[in-house]
Formats: C-alpha cells, sequence, structure tokens
C-alpha cells in the first residue's frame, strides 16, 4: 500500500501550479513563428490556441441606412472610425445599452461603410477583428503581432461583461490605456455591452462590501469602463421608430405587403415578444419575408 507523504502532495499541487503558470504565459506570449496573413480578408476572428487570424469571408451584417432610431450613435461611432482609419486620433468606442438595439449591428455596418469609403477617400481599408468574450486574457498577445503590421485593425468583442471572482478584466484595462507600451497606434478597441460599467452589480458590491476601503475597489472596477472615450447609449425603442425600423427593411427587401397590413402584422410581432427594437424588428421581416415566399437578398 502506497501512501503520500505530506512532501509528496505539497510538490505535485507545486508543480501543477507552475504548469498552469507556464500554460497561461504561452498563451499570452506571441508566437515568434506566426505569420499573419492581414491583407487575405476585410474581416477577421482571432484564434488564440493557434494564434492565427481567421479570415471571414462574408460578414453578417445590416446595411447603415436601415439602422433607424439611433442616427446620433451613427454619426459619432462613424466619424470616429473615419478619423481612425485617416491615421487620425481616435477612441477606443464601448456601445451599452438594452438587449437587441444596434449595437453589434452599427460596429459591422460602420466598417463596412469606412471601406466603401477608403478608395475615395485616399486611406486604407480597416481589418475588423472579432475577439471573442471567453478571450479576453489572450488580448496582449494579439496586440503584440498587430502592433508591428502596417495596416490598422479595429477590434472587436461583442457582450462583454464579467462576473464575480473573473479578473480577466484587468488585461483588458492594461491593454485599452496602461502598461509601458500602452495600445498600438494602428489598433482601436470596440465593445458592445448590456451594461453600462460592463461589470455585473453583484461583482461590485462584493468588491465594496469586502475591501478595507470600499470606495477605492469600486473605483477600480467602474475605471474599467473609463478607458473608453467614447460612449454611446442604445435604448428601447418606441412604437414609431419601430414601425419605422419595419418599413425600412420592406421597402429594402422589396416584400409585397399593404402598409396597413405591414403595421398591424408588426405591431402583434412586438407584442408577442413583449419588447420593440431593432432585433425584433429584423426578427420580424424574416417571418414576413418566408410567409410571403421571398428571400431577403
Amino acid at each position: 500500500m502506497n501512501v503520500s507523504s505530506p512532501e509528496t502532495e505539497q510538490g505535485a499541487a507545486l508543480t501543477e501550479q507552475l504548469q498552469r503558470i507556464a500554460d497561461a504565459l504561452e498563451r499570452l506570449a506571441p508566437a515568434r513563428d506566426s505569420v499573419l496573413d492581414v491583407d487575405s480578408a476585410d474581416a477577421f476572428v482571432w484564434m488564440p490556441d493557434s494564434r492565427t487570424l481567421q479570415a471571414v469571408e462574408k460578414v453578417n451584417r445590416v446595411e447603415l441606412d436601415l439602422l433607424e432610431g439611433i442616427e446620433q450613435q451613427k454619426a459619432s461611432l462613424l466619424d470616429n472610425t473615419r478619423r481612425f482609419a485617416k491615421g487620425l486620433p481616435a477612441n477606443n468606442a464601448l456601445l451599452w445599452g438594452a438587449r437587441g438595439t444596434g449595437k453589434s449591428s452599427l460596429t459591422k455596418a460602420v466598417h463596412e461603410k469606412i471601406n466603401r469609403e477608403a478608395d475615395g477617400e485616399g486611406f486604407d481599408k480597416l481589418a475588423l477583428v472579432e475577439i471573442h468574450r471567453e478571450d479576453i486574457p489572450s488580448l496582449p498577445g494579439l496586440l503584440a503581432l498587430l502592433r508591428n503590421q502596417d495596416r490598422r485593425f479595429l477590434l472587436f468583442c461583442d457582450d462583454l461583461s464579467f462576473e464575480q471572482e473573473d479578473t480577466s478584466y484587468k488585461s483588458l484595462k492594461a491593454v485599452l490605456e496602461g502598461g509601458i507600451e500602452g495600445r498600438p497606434e494602428n489598433v482601436l478597441f470596440y465593445a458592445t455591452s448590456n451594461r453600462r460599467h460592463i461589470l455585473s452589480r453583484d461583482m461590485i458590491e462584493n468588491e465594496r462590501s469586502t475591501s478595507i476601503m470600499p470606495s477605492e475597489a469600486v473605483e477600480e472596477k467602474v475605471s474599467l469602463s473609463d478607458r473608453f472615450g467614447l460612449w454611446l447609449g442604445f435604448h428601447n425603442c418606441d412604437q414609431e421608430t419601430y414601425l419605422a425600423m419595419v418599413r425600412g427593411y420592406a421597402r429594402h427587401f422589396g416584400l409585397e405587403v399593404e402598409d396597413e397590413d405591414l403595421k398591424q402584422q408588426a405591431v402583434e410581432w412586438s407584442v408577442t415578444r413583449g419588447a420593440r427594437s431593432g432585433r425584433v424588428a429584423w426578427q420580424f421581416t424574416q417571418e414576413l419575408a418566408g410567409r410571403l415566399g421571398q428571400r431577403l437578398s
């Protein structure tokens, strides 16, 4: 019968801990032999395990002109992105607010709009790089790979938020403004979130209750959203705006339906969903097109 000594168990635990640290450092460190073909597409998904960018042939997006009820947000994000594309100072952007109100749709639509302007305005097209929420800890490694590239990159993280005991937000804070090197000049970071401060209320309250200096702890947490120079709020729309969205989609895709019937069906659809938003308007449009036997293309 083999009985492990305390020293043996401690040694095994230490070895396991060191291995986890080594694995974490390996994920963060840029691969010296990584070759990024950043000119192969205009949109990519960051693959942290292989430290490569996976090209996206066709981005799932909506035309900018079809996004109703967010005119101020459109203008602000478009102007900020255009300045970045031209090599001028621009801010990291946080698009926050209710679900389905057009945050991620606006980001992708603005990217397409700017790239359409590129040739005529004399600047290069931007590369849109999506990084998944769970891959945020690998963000420093991604920036190290992009820093010396000639192309300009718009990093995009959809539905960004952090829960209890999640410390990966510290990596994001350091990347946005902190650190010795700071954010590369050829990289801008856009994120969408349902929360204005990105962190959950429970997470902030827990820091308040357990910290020796509660106000400083909360400030440390909340300051994450302060690293975004541009804040754009999105809110649920009224019925008039919702119907304008539906009519815009119907007109764009040539759906053959009388306006009064369109209005009645759209209102009924929103009641069954218990909400009015851009997402609900788009879902109704797909339902209507299917019933009419028409394609959305």
